[in-house]
């Protein structure tokens, strides 16, 4: 099972994810649900220290019978932390869930634009990604649905968006607002089974339990995918060791992706140590005389 974060080892997270310079505005988009509550808490403490500031960035969609809700939680919120808000309305003449994400993060870059920041932080997290990377494969993807969201994409000219929570989950999220006392609000649509995203998450609840450790294996996956997609050293290292491994002693069905990329990184590091890898196998790496 994943080792549950303190308050303290997540925003140590974002903190590092981040790395905000003296000055620097940063871009927290807020829906006023406990995850992006939680994360806007982090950036402000983050801001604080790295001398930089934050914005809160809303869109109300106007879809919703709590979207004016809502909006008042993320200006609680704001107010509650000291961070500036902005908010953006959407028309409400076209509810398709594409259509919504993609007029979301054009007006989350707008906002970006407006107060010069160079990066918009989201707070996606582990479950997102486990359900982002199952829908993708259900619909028969490809490499690039199996990839999930990565963790640094480009939102728009000079823009970026940051993900840096997608491997804290959510209970770690709503617990972090609980310990900081942040205002936040429930989704009612979140129970819709009409939504896929949601049909498929009553599902994945009754899988945790035969596998507590399935997010944690989806988000490997999809970062094996977008490593191979990238076609980076470390991915075609992994490869050959593969190979190697498999010329030399058959091939070992139980090896995990965590031993092999633990050789790979030590290769890479050039650091000595012995690795066990399944079935009697170990691969030792000598100091170079």
């Amino acid at each position: 099972m994943r080792r549950a974060h303190s308050e303290r080892a997540i925003e140590a997270i974002v903190g590092s994810a981040l790395e905000a310079q003296p000055g620097e505005v940063l871009v927290a988009a807020v829906s006023g649900g406990p995850d992006s509550a939680a994360l806007a808490g982090m950036l402000a403490r983050h801001a604080s220290t790295a001398g930089a500031s934050l914005v809160l960035g809303h869109v109300n969609h106007g879809v919703r019978a709590t979207a004016f809700r809502d909006e008042g939680v993320v200006l609680a919120l704001g107010a509650a932390l000291g961070a500036r808000t902005l908010v953006r309305a959407l028309a409400a003449d076209d509810a398709s869930e594409a259509r919504l994400r993609s007029a979301r993060y054009a007006a989350l870059a707008e906002i970006a634009r407006a107060v010069g920041a160079r990066r918009v932080v989201t707070a996606h997290h582990a479950e997102d990604q486990t359900e982002t990377v199952l829908l993708a494969l259900f619909r028969g993807t490809g490499p690039n649905g199996l990839a999930g969201m990565p963790p640094l994409r480009r939102l728009g000219s000079g823009l970026s968006l940051v993900r840096p929570l997608l491997g804290v989950r959510h209970a770690e999220l709503v617990g972090y607002c609980a310990a900081r006392l942040l205002p936040y609000a429930l989704d009612p649509t979140n129970d819709d089974l009409a939504y896929r995203r949601n049909a498929l998450r009553g599902a994945l609840a009754e899988l945790r339990r035969a596998f507590p450790a399935l997010d944690a294996a989806v988000a490997r996956c999809a970062a094996i995918a977008r490593e191979e997609r990238a076609g980076s050293e470390r991915a075609a290292l992994r490869r050959r060791l593969r190979e190697e491994l498999d010329l030399a002693a058959g091939q070992v069905p139980d090896m995990t992706y965590e031993r092999l990329d633990a050789v790979a990184r030590a290769l890479e590091g050039k650091r000595p140590g012995r690795h066990l890898l399944g079935r009697g196998l170990q691969v030792t790496i000598r100091r170079s005389p």
